[in-house]
């Protein structure tokens, strides 16, 4: 499967260029793939320069950022780098619950990863 993500993220990026939300959504599921599979240096670097994508493309509160920042956290969680993950958990929680509400399903998917935490 590994070589598949990278052939397809390869293509969008040629197509459609490093910032395009699709670019950008396949990045995010790629880094969860290599999470997955405990490749979590290459993962946390994938993941980190999606976040910043999704910051600049579509800003710091909407969904697909906080699903990155999500994302993010539990890569560093899983790497035991505590203090860089919590503040994600808290940022992502908060702004689903502003952007969402508190009562959404993925708001209450970030409260149960929070509170694993």
């Amino acid at each position: 499967a590994e070589p598949l993500y990278r052939r397809a993220l390869e293509g969008r990026k040629k197509v459609l260029g490093e910032q395009h939300p699709d670019t950008l959504a396949a990045m995010n599921s790629f880094a969860v793939f290599l999470h997955d599979q405990r490749k979590y240096d290459e993962a946390e670097a994938l993941c980190r320069r999606t976040l910043e994508g999704r910051k600049e493309v579509l800003g710091e509160e909407h969904p697909d950022t906080l699903t990155s920042m999500i994302s993010l956290a539990l890569i560093l969680h899983d790497q035991r780098k505590y203090d860089e993950a919590e503040p994600l958990y808290r940022r992502a929680l908060e702004g689903r619950k502003k952007v969402l509400g508190e009562q959404h399903p993925d708001t209450l998917a970030a409260m149960n990863s929070f509170a694993v935490f």
